[in-house]
């Protein structure tokens, strides 16, 4: 909105000039929404604490430690949404498709979530919206989007890249064409991207520590996807795609970044405030976004590996629980396994931090080893 309103006037106005470079409105974005999200967090908590007062919002299906965090407000997810989308809001350049669409997919999945948590507040029931309900307005989500930005009516044509780009290969030796049933995959990518964070959110501060990493990483994935400095092309350089308009990408994943940063603030152990599906449905899907729009759907696994190993815990334990009526867990998600095995809750979040860390910088390594 800034970039809009402000630098048409840079020259006569020379302090607007800085507005025109993607690297100072990535830093204001993230900046800005980590403020207000520290800013507003007290009061947006307290209000929460008031309205949600005798509600337990802990989930039965959970070890019975958990049961010691009764009391504790949830929708805090709501907090990082709106810093998130100031930030991008005051920074991007709203005239790009990307971002709008990164920013819908975040906002649509993150109303999904919302749903799930006043049905749970509402009638005081810790289930909330069933799985096939989500499933559905996840699907609904998906095709409303991409027919809005990525499907040119007139031509039939899809206005995506549909290319498949893989870790450690060159972009020429293997680049595999997907034509429309690219569509499907996005899906993929981007529900299930969106459920795995969901899964995620167990423990104090478990979720938004990678969701801080991955949004990190992609900021840099984007801004090199999007780049030309001085007539060089990165992205050619680094042999990966070129996405024309990622860089604004980058703000959005800078604002992503400060939000979720304001958030551990008051939800690092012990928690302050849970996240809710209001923010774990909408950050996941707005990461699994940021993988399809800057051609990282398949390095996404490594940067959301964790992510990836939760989900794929309950998977296995259910698929093998129902064909041999054994578990292969204590309890999944895996975090739970590991609090059942005896490991205090601290150390297993701040182990799932490190492993996202290691997992982004393998993901980064691929840059260069192709």
């Amino acid at each position: 909105m800034l970039y809009i309103l402000l630098f048409p006037f840079s020259d006569r106005i020379s302090l607007f000039n800085v507005l025109r470079y993607p690297s100072f409105r990535m830093l204001m974005a993230g900046l800005v929404s980590l403020l207000i999200g520290l800013f507003l967090g007290p009061t947006y908590i307290e209000a929460l604490r008031r309205l949600q007062h005798g509600t337990n919002n802990v989930r039965e299906d959970t070890p019975e430690a958990h049961q010691k965090k009764k009391g504790t407000p949830s929708m805090g997810g709501g907090l990082i949404l709106w810093a998130l989308l100031l930030g991008t809001l005051l920074f991007a350049d709203l005239t790009n498709r990307l971002v709008w669409a990164a920013l819908m997919f975040t906002l649509g999945f993150g109303a999904i979530g919302f749903a799930d948590d006043w049905l749970k507040f509402s009638k005081k029931d810790s289930k909330g919206l069933s799985g096939a309900k989500k499933l559905f307005w996840q699907t609904v989500i998906f095709i409303l989007i991409m027919g809005i930005f990525f499907v040119d009516w007139k031509t039939g044509a899809l206005r995506l890249d549909t290319r498949l780009t893989i870790p450690f290969v060159k972009v020429k030796a293997f680049h595999p064409h997907l034509g429309w049933f690219y569509l499907p995959f996005a899906f993929i990518v981007i529900v299930g991207t969106s459920n795995a964070v969901n899964l995620t959110d167990g423990l104090d501060g478990l979720a938004i520590g990678p969701t801080i990493v991955s949004a990190l990483t992609f900021l840099l994935l984007s801004y090199l996807a999007g780049a030309v400095i001085k007539g060089l092309n990165i992205a050619d350089y680094l042999l990966i795609p070129h996405i024309d308009g990622a860089t604004e990408l980058a703000v959005f994943c800078a604002a992503m970044a400060g939000a979720g940063i304001s958030f551990l603030w008051f939800n690092t152990y012990p928690a302050t405030v849970f996240m809710g599906d209001v923010g774990s449905l909408a950050l996941g899907g707005g990461l699994g976004a940021l993988a399809v729009l800057t051609k990282n759907e398949v390095d996404s696994v490594i940067i959301h590996g964790v992510f990836f190993a939760e989900i794929l815990s309950v998977m296995a334990q259910v698929f093998w629980f129902k064909r041999t009526g054994r578990r292969i867990f204590r309890m999944a998600p895996i975090h739970h396994h590991f609090e059942l095995e005896g490991w205090a809750e601290p150390k297993i979040i701040v182990r799932f931090w490190i492993a996202s860390i290691m997992l982004s910088l393998i993901a980064l390594a691929s840059l260069k080893l192709r």
